[in-house]
């Protein structure tokens, strides 16, 4: 089997898999392939593992060592293959941003935590703790009514 990956930033993406039959495992990989550009769900990739993650479990998404991770509602530590922009366009509106480098789900924010230095910092569910930038902060205030 030959395994061949281009990239271009400017070309449409596209799969293409050349196969003697059908197979359970082409089945697998066809479904991962169609549902990553789900309005629902994201793929999410830990060391041994491919899951199909729901937006509606995600609490953040964050970058870390310039790769992008979803910290999902038990505390759960994904790597998502695309940029912070990227996801930005394509998650509901229930998504928030937080800096520069996170984005949260703000109905999994439970509380808003205020320390001395007048830093801001969303809890979560699961007890994560992000911080969040003045700039979008004032954002949220305005947009929320906070």
């Amino acid at each position: 089997m030959i395994f061949k990956l281009n990239i271009d930033r400017d070309c449409r993406e596209e799969i293409i898999a050349n196969v003697h039959e059908r197979t359970p495992l082409i089945d697998k990989i066809e479904r991962l392939v169609t549902q990553d550009g789900g309005p629902d769900q994201l793929t999410g990739y830990t060391e041994d593992e491919i899951v199909i993650i729901n937006i509606g479990d995600i609490e953040c998404l964050v970058v870390e060592d310039e790769k992008t991770f979803a910290i999902c509602n038990a505390g759960k530590r994904y790597l998502i293959r695309k940029r912070l922009y990227e996801l930005e366009e394509i998650l509901p509106e229930e998504f928030v941003k937080l800096s520069k480098s996170a984005i949260a789900n703000r109905g999994k924010i439970v509380k808003f935590k205020v320390q001395l230095s007048g830093a801001v910092d969303a809890v979560f569910e699961s007890g994560n703790v992000e911080c969040i930038s003045r700039r979008c902060f004032a954002e949220m205030k305005r947009r929320y009514g906070l």
